[in-house]
């Protein structure tokens, strides 16, 4: 058991009381993290104000050897790390150590854009008074940045909030979600043993009303949240400044009646079930053309059966347990509505304790939470379509947003899926939880507001101002 005080000012530091962390799985303890108080809080974004000058004033090279030296840290200490995250957020290891080696990609990512990230030339000389003029545009840190990040991704979604800011000099305060803080305490560790300045990241575990005071203080230019619909614009409506918002989803995948259909399957499966299903744009909704509706339905639960579910220690479990008993309850009653209002169940459903056995249904009633609602557990449903534009309209029947597959073999459909689904990605022939670090990611509609992506949260972290000079 460890025990984890909070980053303050580039010192460990005692809170006003602690909290215990669990594991998911079995229930033993894991961590006492310290927890600021209102008062901490305030304190911590004192510093990141007065820090602003200093930060703004270090030059591409100083940034960028912070970065690489936290991705020697990353990678030293890789094995350390999987194991918090597995243990604090349940997630099987395999998938852990995957996370730990996308948050090193994000740090190289991040050191890799600063050799372009900075500015233009604009022409701004098309009237004849004009004729004279030049002008140059450049980015400069926007100010103080609150982070708040999510349990099913402690370290990475944490990353993509500090990697960005560190690049260009933005200081930044991290709250870690109280479900599995310590991969965020740690990162904080290697940044500052990166000789980064104290302000540059802070991090402080605390409880939901102390988060709120740092949301939504008025020194806090940019608010990056990663979470629930429901807190996501509730935080927006009281923040003072811009807010990045990457909330919830439904995501659904579209089979056409063209697709490889073990390929759709095989994919399909891994994205419904893996990590328990509590990734924000795991397949939920898979609507299937009429005609391979039979084929893909057997091929679906043939793979579902094959997904390892257990202790996430072990090198072969894929789904391990839920993050916690509410959310076993709820998942488990979501299950229980759709069925009793007429919902087919083709595998799974049996619970013990947070651990739930991967659960496929069809004929789903669209009025059930289980259809309009995020799920985030081991459930999916298969829907069928009359025809592809059938399908689409399917997937744009909800009010999430974030992510959508399409498997076919015809790039028109391809390209048709493109233009018509109302969601911030479009994946074909893969998963809808297909996500590059690079990528612009985000959602509309409920999914969210802004794209996260190592150059657009960059972007997002500076404003852009105007230089104009007559030659």
């Amino acid at each position: 058991m460890k025990e984890r005080p909070l980053w303050l000012n580039g010192k460990l530091t005692g809170g006003v009381k602690t909290a215990e962390v669990v594991s998911p799985f079995d229930g033993h303890l894991v961590a006492r993290v310290s927890q600021a108080s209102a008062a901490q809080a305030r304190e911590a974004l004192t510093v990141a104000e007065a820090a602003r000058g200093r930060l703004q004033a270090q030059t591409s090279g100083q940034r960028r050897a912070v970065l690489l030296g936290v991705v020697k840290g990353l990678e030293a200490r890789g094995e350390e790390l999987a194991q918090v995250i597995c243990e604090e957020a349940g997630k099987p290891i395999t998938l852990a150590r995957m996370e730990v080696a996308r948050s090193v990609e994000t740090f190289q990512q991040a050191a890799a854009a600063l050799s372009t990230f900075g500015g233009e030339l604009v022409p701004v000389d098309f009237m004849p008074h004009q004729a004279n003029a030049r002008a140059e545009v450049r980015r400069f840190p926007a100010g103080v940045v609150v982070g708040i990040v999510p349990f099913n991704f402690p370290l990475n979604l944490g990353v993509h909030k500090v990697a960005p800011a560190l690049a260009v000099g933005a200081p930044i305060v991290v709250k870690p979600p109280p479900q599995a803080p310590s991969a965020q305490l740690l990162l904080a560790e290697l940044v500052h043993a990166a000789g980064a300045d104290p302000a540059a990241l802070q991090v402080l575990p605390c409880d939901n009303a102390v988060a709120e005071t740092l949301a939504t203080d008025a020194r806090v230019k940019v608010l990056s949240f990663t979470g629930s619909a429901r807190v996501g614009w509730s935080l927006k409506a009281k923040a003072a400044g811009k807010a990045v918002l990457e909330l919830g989803g439904n995501a659904a995948a579209v089979v056409a009646k063209d697709a490889d259909v073990a390929l759709a399957a095989q994919r399909l499966a891994a994205s419904a079930f893996g990590y328990a299903g509590q990734v924000c744009i795991k397949v939920q909704r898979i609507i299937v053309e009429q005609p391979v509706l039979a084929a893909f339905r057997d091929a679906f639960v043939a793979e579902t059966a094959k997904l390892a579910l257990g202790d996430p220690r072990l090198e072969t479990t894929v789904v391990g347990p839920v993050i916690d008993d509410a959310a076993a309850t709820r998942i488990e009653g979501w299950v229980r509505e759709a069925v009793a209002q007429g919902a087919r169940l083709l595998c799974g459903a049996e619970r013990a304790g947070r651990l739930i056995k991967p659960t496929v249904l069809e004929q789903v009633p669209t009025g059930t939470n289980l259809y309009r609602e995020e799920v985030f557990g081991p459930v999916a449903m298969l829907e069928v379509a009359r025809d592809f534009e059938h399908a689409l309209e399917r997937v744009n029947d909800g009010r999430f947003g974030l992510q959508a597959a399409v498997f076919t073999r015809d790039w028109r459909q391809a390209r048709r899926a493109f233009e018509a689904l109302e969601v911030g990605g479009v994946i074909i022939d893969d998963a809808p939880s297909f996500r590059s670090d690079s990528q612009p990611y985000g959602g509309v509609k409920a999914s969210g507001l802004g794209r996260e992506g190592v150059r657009a949260t960059m972007d997002d972290y500076t404003e852009p101002r105007t230089l104009v000079w007559r030659a």
